[in-house]
């Protein structure tokens, strides 16, 4: 593993028809600077999953940067990427918690960790073909979006607390997106807490002496997992997401800079695996590769896994500023509530547009079932139980989409001259 860095050009510029490669860098300031901004970059997501959750926010920062290191080193120091929390994780946990409270989460979140790893040494000895023919766009598609739409009604239940408010942090979000161009509109969701938070703050809904009581310096507050074999029927449908999204961002990394890349998609599965069985046993959220962060990277030009240091090592410092901790549970439900009414609809929409880039033909009965059946299951929340085991909306329809596809479409092989 190459641990230096070439230095681009004088370090200062970047041409117009030039990129900085993985292996390149800028001049140390620049280079903490574009870190920094990989920091904000990935800041507003991942604060979000610990605050809807009921996680520390210290220690989901903390163990995202420690997530972001250990990828960069699994990986060879060759492939850019920030591992964020995971908003696929965000159902399984708060059910998890009601049912089991946070160490039966954090044992469902080792669990997706343990097998994600394990997918990844068998994608790096036999490639992701297997991957495709398991979930197909349709399929893939069906998850992602039964996901988002299975979590409205926390959003509808957080909005109805404070309308007004969740109004206006809503407001704030969809202006900021049409308003503004390129990064910061993609940072929309962060500057809609921001917004949402202060008219909260004049409308007397905020008590800061949690924050004022808080030290600036201390540990994170790490939390232990308990045995809890009764929460995996609704954590293990979230490996497929992960896959998924893991696979699909080192393609885009790999199509942006490096076409070599796509070789270490094994690794990158198995690094994310790990991150996130360490983050389960130290009290941390699952965590994912961010496509905020590659958005930062497309925007830039630069590659270099240099930045990606400097953005680890800084999130691992907001671990042990307790106050920064304190400061975001402060933020009311009602702000969370114009914020995921947002959010788990765009979750639910990527689901979507997985279907459009990849030409879904919905004139198929096996597309339209696959798609139909998964989607009500999960916006429903069916669920089936089988003693101590319950099957919520996700696994089931995760389940659904995978067994209607496969089937239907076998069937209709067999049914061709």
């Amino acid at each position: 593993m190459n641990m230096s860095w070439k230095l681009h050009g004088d370090g200062r510029t970047i041409a117009a028809d030039e990129i900085v490669k993985p292996d390149e860098r800028l001049a140390w300031p620049a280079t903490i600077g574009l870190g920094l901004q990989h920091v904000v970059a990935m800041f507003g997501a991942t604060f979000l999953v610990p605050l809807l959750t009921g996680f520390p926010p210290t220690t989901t920062l903390f163990f995202s940067g420690v997530g972001t290191i250990l990828f960069l080193l699994i990986t060879g120091n060759r492939l850019p990427s920030y591992l964020g929390s995971s908003f696929a994780f965000i159902a399984p946990i708060t059910a998890a918690v009601a049912s089991d409270g946070p160490g039966g989460a954090l044992f469902g979140i080792i669990a997706v960790g343990v097998l994600l790893a394990l997918v990844g040494v068998l994608v790096q000895f036999t490639g992701t073909g297997w991957i495709d023919a398991l979930m197909p766009p349709i399929v893939a598609g069906a998850i992602v979006a039964l996901i988002g739409f299975n979590l409205a009604p926390v959003a509808k239940a957080n909005f109805a607390i404070s309308p007004w408010i969740a109004l206006i942090t809503l407001a704030a979000v969809i202006l900021w997106t049409v308003i503004f161009r390129g990064l910061i509109a993609r940072l929309s969701i962060f500057f809609g807490v921001v917004v949402g938070y202060i008219a909260a703050v004049i409308a007397g809904q905020i008590d800061f002496t949690p924050v004022s009581e808080a030290a600036w310096i201390g540990l994170p507050d790490f939390q232990s997992p308990t045995l809890a074999w009764s929460v995996l029927p609704a954590f293990l449908p979230v490996v497929l997401v992960l896959i998924a999204e893991n696979v699909g961002h080192v393609r885009s990394v790999a199509h942006l800079a490096d076409p070599s890349l796509n070789k270490l998609t094994g690794r990158a599965l198995f690094a994310d695996g790990v991150a996130t069985t360490i983050a389960g046993v130290g009290g941390g959220s699952g965590t994912t590769t961010y496509g905020e962060n590659i958005g930062v990277m497309a925007a830039t030009k630069v590659y270099s896994t240099a930045a990606y240091w400097v953005a680890g090592g800084f999130a691992i410092a907001l671990g042990f500023l307790p106050k920064v901790g304190a400061l975001v549970n402060t933020i009311p439900p009602g702000v969370l509530g114009g914020v995921t009414t947002a959010l788990y609809g765009l979750i639910g929409v990527i689901g979507i547009k997985i279907w459009i880039d990849n030409k879904v033909d919905f004139s198929r009965p096996a597309n339209q079932f696959t798609a139909g059946i998964a989607l009500v299951i999960g916006i429903a929340d069916f669920t089936f139980s089988n003693g101590s085991l319950t099957f919520n909306g996700i696994a089931l329809g995760t389940l659904a989409a995978i067994i209607v596809y496969h089937v239907m479409t076998a069937i209709e092989r067999v049914r061709t001259p």
